[in-house]
């Protein structure tokens, strides 16, 4: 008889056992979830407003966009990366990996292009900066390079105040300060300082 009590006993205490170990694990458990819910909601509160405001709108890799006008070429457009910023009072897209532009004007072949290693435009005043290794060619093969150029849409302008350098098959012109209409034709150098004639003249 006491063999059997002890036994029945033995039996209760591993029930006990068996129960506390369940209960304990579910207490663990528990703490380790609301561990976890916790450090989640204070990361998120730690990140301020103003941070994720800075954050890109829009990101696009191999970015390319094609312009027509009545079903005939007008120009191309492609930047390995462009992020749109639409959070700002001045929204603007940013091509931080470079940009190439090329203009077809209903043509099957590019008939001009502009490229730099970084570009930025600015959608409130449809304006254009393009930085570092800026280089500018148009139908008649004229090549202009400088580091800085700005494009001004509404006025049909592109301008800088840095070093510029002109080629064409019979000169070379370089200079600080330049004006022009966007084709390159009624350009102006603000102050030339040096003209190489490639050609003799007759």
């Amino acid at each position: 008889m006491t063999k059997f009590f002890l036994e029945v006993q033995y039996c209760e205490i591993e029930k006990m056992n068996r129960l506390i170990k369940y209960r304990a694990s579910i207490l663990v458990t528990s703490i380790i979830i609301a561990c976890l819910v916790l450090s989640c909601e204070n990361k998120i509160d730690l990140t301020p407003k103003s941070v994720l405001l800075t954050l890109p709108s829009l990101t696009v890799k191999d970015f390319k966009t094609v312009f027509t006008d009545s079903g005939r070429l007008q120009l191309i457009m492609a930047s390995p990366l462009m992020e749109q910023y639409n959070n700002t009072g001045s929204p603007y897209s940013e091509f931080r990996s470079g940009i190439k532009v090329y203009f077809y004007d209903g043509q099957k072949k590019p008939i001009a292009s502009v490229s730099a290693k970084y570009g930025k435009y600015n959608k409130t005043n449809n304006m254009w900066e393009l930085k570092d290794s800026v280089a500018v060619v148009n139908e008649d093969n004229d090549k202009l390079e400088t580091e800085v150029l700005y494009w001004d849409q509404q006025k049909d302008l592109i301008y800088t105040d840095r070093f510029v350098k002109i080629t064409n098959e019979d000169q070379i012109v370089m200079g600080t300060g330049f004006e022009s209409d966007p084709r390159l034709v009624k350009r102006r150098i603000k102050k030339v300082t040096a003209t190489i004639y490639l050609k003799d003249k007759e």
